[in-house]
């Protein structure tokens, strides 16, 4: 699930803080700027979530949606939940102070384009095209 994914590794952008400090390339108090994107980040997931309930979809990849959802966040991208996830990870390493840290949230896009992304694309096409 993307969920455990984005929590392995923000725990992995956390826990690498610690146990490998590194230079500290984001002086204070611009390091604060990373609460920015994680509230940007929490606040798109919710809107999501209630994006999913009020058009009684399903939130999961893996299970057949009901309803293709193109309005409002997903005319901007097709994936905005995931969107902010990374958003979450990107602040999570700014408010850390270390750009490194970004590599964990690169690996969360890499994870999710190969594992849900390509495989998402022809099941929404095919329901797009049995719903027309």
């Amino acid at each position: 699930m993307p969920t455990t994914w984005f929590i392995v590794l923000l725990t992995i952008i956390i826990a690498v803080q610690f146990i490998i400090p590194d230079k500290r390339i984001i002086p204070f108090p611009y390091n604060h700027l990373g609460w920015i994107f994680i509230v940007a980040g929490v606040v798109l997931n919710l809107w999501i979530d209630n994006f999913f309930k009020k058009h009684d979809t399903t939130v999961k990849p893996y299970l057949k949606p009901s309803h293709f959802i193109s309005d409002d966040p997903f005319s901007i991208s097709r994936n905005p939940m995931y969107l902010g996830m990374l958003m979450i990870h990107a602040g999570t390493a700014i408010l850390l102070k270390s750009i490194i840290l970004l590599i964990p949230a690169f690996l969360y896009v890499v994870a999710m384009n190969l594992f849900y992304i390509k495989k998402k694309k022809p099941i929404l096409r095919n329901f797009l095209v049995m719903s027309i």
